[in-house]
């Protein structure tokens, strides 16, 4: 004899409030309604969620090293080649000189050409890879965070949204490992040993040139400020747009469905132009910091070249001085104007670092104790619900089931029915300790589902959805997903007892077959005889189905339910049922209304009684009779 829980509904349960939408949202913006809207203000001030970046990168300390020797060799070679100017000209084109010496001059310009085309390619080598290397160390860390997350984070903050994060976030992480660094590092070498370098040269006018810098960096202060916002809001538009396209993308079907391409059109050009709007202001500001930065710095050497064009003419210094400090002035200038950009892109990846940093520094709600306890073995498949009020995290104020009771022996068929919003799914992601409740306790086999391993509870549980949930990928990793370990003698047995070894079959390559998207190669029907293979090759001693058929239709239906029966025996069942032929079956029905249990019994008793129960059995023969 086999055990059941069945769950019967009028209709499709809906126990899983979604997050209410606020007003920014229903604009279609997708911005997140949780805990990672809230935005911190120190962050968007400094550049201080680099850090976490820095530690990444910091893993590496032999590619960090060798990359800031190859940027300190081109930072040199680049300050070396006014000096070699200078000797070509003081020394090759100084009067009475030898002609023939002259080619000495211009084989030293060349030789740091050469230094300097070496260096380069070490720089660019080394900092690419640190780049890729700390971009998928960082997605490796944010997404095994994110697996650990219970699903109500997922209920308060949008998938879709965290998706953009992962890709456009990293993609700026790794421009800022990869390249601005980079830049930054090499400009700010190139900035302060050219300046050493002007003192050596000229003091004089190096003083003057010096003056400039607090002309320089007070506008980079001010505008910083006000670009970081900006950056911010940039790329939280971005981040929507992700979000937007995957959402009508995934749903195609339905919006070519009911004729809705023109209004998708236009609420992404609305998505489009907002962010288009806040690029424009990021660009206006970052266009006016290098236009102020670079007269300060070229109209400030304009004035110190032509006192220097001065001091030749009178004497006081040489030609090939002059030409010097106006080339290595020249690269200073360039440097810091390098700087300027350099920040605002550093901005930006801070935005990007900081908006990764609020994924990983989420915390599971839902861990193992310390100590956990262990769960009995061999499995037994007792099932027990004490007193138990639950509300979602969502939906604080709406008790979704409230002090309910219920204990499932071990074998038993009990069908848990009522209509939607009744609590039925509810009791499934208490089961499997996706939530805990607020009050009340959940046992297995015993022991409190809050004193064992989360990971203990839910290997003893296999869950078929109401409609088969299907990865991109082959057959066979769909198949063995309830089992990554199974043979392939049990896939194609666990394949024969839910009627899908047919089909698999004829398949163009078999279990090797990629069944697409979400399963879209394949039929309703079929992807659900894959999800029962799925729950059969688990082999738990406790099955949760979600209205496993009431989407199908009746061939299918039937295949279907054959495939249960080959998985419901020997196994505590709990199973939301919309066919009536599917609660008949059961060895007890639970009848739920408003999260409570309102009437129990075997399904002859409750139709004779004349509760809920009669009226929703009545409602369904009187539809499979019309």
């Amino acid at each position: 004899m086999y055990a059941g829980v069945w769950i019967f509904g009028a209709g499709p349960t809906n126990c899983m409030p979604m997050p209410a939408k606020d007003e920014t949202e229903i604009e279609g913006r997708g911005r997140p309604t949780g805990t990672l809207a809230v935005e911190n203000a120190q962050r968007e001030r400094s550049l201080r969620p680099l850090g976490m970046v820095y530690r990444a990168g910091a893993s590496y300390p032999g590619h960090v090293a060798l990359a800031l020797v190859a940027l300190l060799i081109t930072a040199a070679a680049t300050l070396a080649i006014p000096a070699g100017f200078k000797l070509v000209i003081d020394r090759g084109f100084a009067a009475g000189a030898d002609p023939t010496d002259m080619g000495r001059w211009f084989r030293y310009l060349l030789m740091i050409v050469g230094v300097l085309a070496l260096g380069t390619a070490m720089r660019f080598y080394f900092v690419s890879w640190l780049g890729e290397r700390v971009v998928a160390d960082i997605r490796l860390r944010v997404q095994d965070n994110l697996l650990r997350l219970a699903p109500g984070f997922y209920e308060e903050n949008s998938p879709k949204e965290i998706s953009s994060r992962m890709t456009s976030d990293t993609a700026l992480i790794e421009q800022v490992v990869g390249t601005t660094v980079s830049v930054a590092l090499r400009n700010a070498l190139m900035a302060i040993g050219g300046t050493l370098y002007l003192f050596w040269l000229v003091p004089g006018l190096t003083m003057g040139l010096l003056l400039i810098i607090p002309a320089i960096v007070i506008p980079i202060t001010l505008f910083g400020r006000r670009l970081r916002k900006v950056s911010r809001t940039s790329q939280d538009r971005v981040a929507d747009i992700g979000a937007m396209v995957t959402e009508v993308l995934s749903a195609m079907k339905i919006v070519q469905g009911f004729n809705q391409e023109d209004r998708e059109h236009n609420r992404f050009r609305e998505a489009v132009e907002r962010t288009f709007s806040v690029a424009k202001r990021r660009i206006v500001i970052r266009a006016a910091m290098t236009a102020v930065v670079i007269l300060l710095v070229f109209g400030g050497i304009t004035l110190l070249v032509w006192r220097g064009a001065q001091a030749v003419s009178e004497g006081s210094i040489s030609g090939g001085t002059i030409a010097a400090f106006v080339l290595t002035a020249g690269l200073v200038a360039g440097a810091i104007g390098a700087l300027t950009e350099v920040y605002g892109d550093l901005l930006r990846g801070a935005g990007a670092a900081s908006r990764l940093s609020e994924l990983l520094d989420e915390k599971p709600t839902i861990v193992a104790p310390d100590r956990p306890q262990e769960l009995p073995v061999p499995p037994r498949g007792g099932l027990s619900f004490r007193n138990v009020t639950f509300r979602y995290p969502t939906r604080l104020e709406a008790p979704a089931i409230t002090d309910f009771s219920l204990e499932v022996e071990p074998g038993e068929t009990v069908a848990i029915v009522g209509p939607s919003g009744a609590g039925k799914s509810t009791i499934f992601q208490l089961a499997e300790r996706f939530y805990d409740p607020q009050a009340g306790s959940i046992r297995l086999d015993g022991i409190p589902l809050t004193s064992a391993d989360p990971a203990d509870v839910r290997r003893r549980i296999a869950y078929v959805p109401q409609e088969g949930v299907l990865f991109s990928a082959n057959a066979r990793d769909n198949l063995r997903y309830g089992n990554w370990d199974a043979s392939e003698e049990d896939i194609w047995a666990a394949a024969r007892a839910a009627n899908a070894a047919e089909f698999i079959e004829k398949l163009p390559r078999g279990l090797d077959t990629y069944l697409g998207e979400s399963g879209t190669q394949l039929s309703g029907g079929q992807r659900q005889r894959i999800a029962i293979a799925r729950a059969l090759l688990r082999d738990a001693p406790i099955l949760l189905l979600d209205e496993a058929t009431s989407a199908l239709d009746a061939g299918s239906e039937r295949l279907v339910q054959e495939a249960l029966e080959h998985l419901m025996a020997e196994r505590t069942t709990l199973v939301i049922a919309h066919r009536l032929s599917t609660v008949r079956a059961a060895d007890r029905i639970v009848v739920m209304e408003d999260g409570r249990i309102v009437e129990q019994g075997a399904h002859d008793q409750l139709a004779a009684n004349g509760g809920l129960y009669a009226h929703l059995a009545s409602l369904q023969f009187g539809l499979e009779t019309a």
